[in-house]
């Protein structure tokens, strides 16, 4: 018999007894024929049901979910206090047209030349072309639009060739590129653009539909249940804005999975190292955005599905606040941990396309009452002073229980600097109950994935599935409707140690990832693998942002001794996207000059 274990109240819990619990993930790395056998064995009636209750009860599951009282009452789905303005930040009505928005957003960006980047004075190493150097050179008829899709187009029809294959869409039409390219350029000679975001090619992630290609999740079966009519509501407003639109980018089989490893259609390949994992969900968005293809893409983020491959990728990704950005017409439009969000090489083109989608749901206004959306005024140098006043939290034993010191080295470097730069204050905080918060985060987005997949997976699709999802969706069939509550008490006890965090600190920081990108077995290619150690070093430090709706942003700060991209992680109090764009852009500026050009790359506006 299991013993029984009483929690204290949140609200009496002394965090002076708290101890930092390094994470031990007890399951078996498997590829190949090993991986087959596996899913056999789980999926087996008797035997799948005792396998995966010998591992919940491995990792502390079964003693977390069904032999401990949680004292508080459940919440489905992130309620936020009220909360303070941010100082130095431009206000914006989600009202306006997408493109007022993004003329808002731009007006609050600092002053920048693009001519002088064309002349090549005064050049870093490397850089990466930004919207606003597009914008000039279309202004200035140095190019078309047309001319650019051109060598998009010959780059992407070429990576069907490259070996390694470098799958980086999973849906793509040149001929409807051409034909978005040109209404783009015609708008440029007539003097009449849409927006600065007019004739800036981005990618979308393939559970996120973009009219008129299918919606596959990138699955081989889901365009065959779910029809795409028309494009997600942040796909529109990109539309809306003159954005050209590629395709729908490669990523880790439903999004369930932290690698990108598909077999279904190909392993997206890491820019920076080939033989590397991008990192997932989003890891076509990542890797081309890192890879120079395009300026941005979108993403969506469940359980670091952003973050995870801008980091490893070396690039910018943001997870907004749960509900910020409307999730209709995505594929996992009804859970309560995802958002979609950008994922572009600098924080200003961040910003750019953050203004462009954002904008909530109409049952989001009304159940979590958003105040409006800010834009952190970067124009003038006075604002500057307000990152001064910002404190930073970290929690030293966890910030450094990393796979290589060289991660969590880098990224205290990077607090020195604003320290010394800007004046903001590291201040030491401890935030319990960790190993909690994974719990009920991996309860919470299974059984909603289940609840979602189920009429598909009844109709004899679910053996369609990928091995690793598989196995992921056997575990999730695991929990039942009490673990699910349990999770959801657990959710009100861990927003209420974060809302008393914030009461102390204005940001919390972390390294995004506990490791850089891992290598691609190469028995993982045909069939892919389960390696829930990867997994946890990928995700240790993503899950506030997920199971409570926090706004986060992975911001490139670095490299380990291979080379390999290192990622600051910034998590915001909810609806602070204004206070971790502005610090996000500050040290984006102070490591501007370390940064590396990836192995891959394509440099996409030198036509020659």
């Amino acid at each position: 018999m299991g013993k029984k274990r009483v929690m204290v109240p949140a609200k009496d819990l002394d965090l002076s007894t708290v101890k930092y619990e390094h994470e031990v993930i007890k399951a078996p790395h498997l590829t190949g024929s090993m991986l087959k056998l596996f899913v056999r064995m789980v999926e087996a009636p008797v035997l799948g049901s005792l396998i995966m209750s010998f591992l919940k009860k491995q990792n502390k599951m079964v003693e977390m979910l069904q032999n401990t009282v949680i004292p508080e009452a459940p919440m489905f789905k992130p309620e936020f206090p009220p909360q303070d303005a941010e100082p130095s930040v431009v206000i914006v009505d989600e009202e306006r047209k997408p493109e007022d928005r993004v003329e808002l957003a731009l007006k609050c960006l600092p002053h920048y030349d693009p001519a002088s980047c064309w002349s090549g004075d005064s050049l870093p190493s490397f850089r990466y072309w930004k919207i606003r150097d597009y914008a000039y050179a279309y202004r200035s008829k140095l190019v078309t639009p047309s001319m650019v899709a051109e060598k998009i187009i010959s780059i992407i029809e070429d990576c069907n060739y490259h070996k390694p294959p470098t799958p980086l869409l999973i849906s793509f039409d040149a001929e409807d590129i051409r034909k978005q390219a040109a209404a783009s350029t015609q708008r440029f000679e007539e003097g009449n653009p849409l927006s600065i975001l007019d004739g800036i090619f981005m990618a979308i992630k393939d559970d996120i539909d973009c009219y008129p290609h299918p919606s596959k999740g990138a699955t081989t079966w889901m365009h065959e249940v779910r029809s795409v009519e028309k494009d997600a509501v942040c796909v529109s407003r990109l539309r809306s804005c003159g954005v050209i639109l590629v395709g729908k980018a490669n990523m880790h089989e439903l999004g369930m999975g932290t690698t990108g490893n598909n077999p279904n259609y190909g392993t997206t390949r890491n820019p920076h190292a080939l033989e590397r994992y991008t990192g997932g969900s989003s890891s076509g968005p990542a890797a081309i955005v890192a890879s120079g293809l395009c300026s941005a893409a979108l993403g969506t983020d469940g359980g670091g599905s952003v973050r995870i491959p801008s980091s490893l990728c070396g690039v910018v990704g943001l997870k907004t606040t749960y509900g910020r950005t409307s999730m209709e017409g995505s594929i996992c439009d009804a859970g309560t941990v995802e958002i979609i969000g950008p994922i572009a090489s600098t924080v200003e083109d961040v910003i750019l396309v953050y203004a462009a989608i954002l904008g909530s749901s109409p049952e989001d206004r009304i159940s979590l009452r958003p105040p409006p959306p800010c834009f952190p005024d970067l124009s003038s140098l006075e604002n500057a002073n307000t990152l001064g006043s910002l404190r930073l939290g970290k929690y030293t034993e966890w910030f450094n229980d990393v796979h290589s010191t060289d991660i969590s080295d880098v990224c205290e470097d990077v607090l020195k600097l604003l320290s010394k730069s800007h004046g903001c204050e590291t201040i030491e905080i401890v935030i319990p109950e960790l190993h909690e918060m994974r719990t009920a985060h991996v309860v919470s987005i299974g059984s909603e994935t289940q609840c979602s997949l189920n009429p598909d997976c009844e109709d004899g699709k679910g053996v369609k599935l990928t091995y690793d999802t598989r196995i992921s969706m056997a575990l999730f069939r695991s929990f039942t409707a009490s673990d699910y509550v349990a999770a959801q008490c657990l959710r009100r006890r861990i927003m209420h140690h974060h809302m008393e965090i914030f009461k102390k600190v204005d940001v919390i920081v972390t390294p995004t990832t506990g490791m850089t990108a891992p290598k691609i077995p190469s028995s993982a290619l045909k069939d892919g693998e389960t390696d829930m150690q990867v997994t946890a070093y990928l995700m240790r430090f993503i899950i506030a942002g997920n199971l409570l709706g926090l706004p986060a942003i992975t911001v490139p700060v670095g490299y380990d001794k291979q080379g390999l991209p290192i990622g600051l992680q910034l998590i915001g109090h909810p609806w602070g996207e204004a206070t971790i764009l502005h610090l996000a852009s500050a040290v984006e500026e102070l490591c501007a000059k370390s940064r590396k050009k990836p192995a891959s790359f394509y440099d996409i506006l030198n036509i020659k």
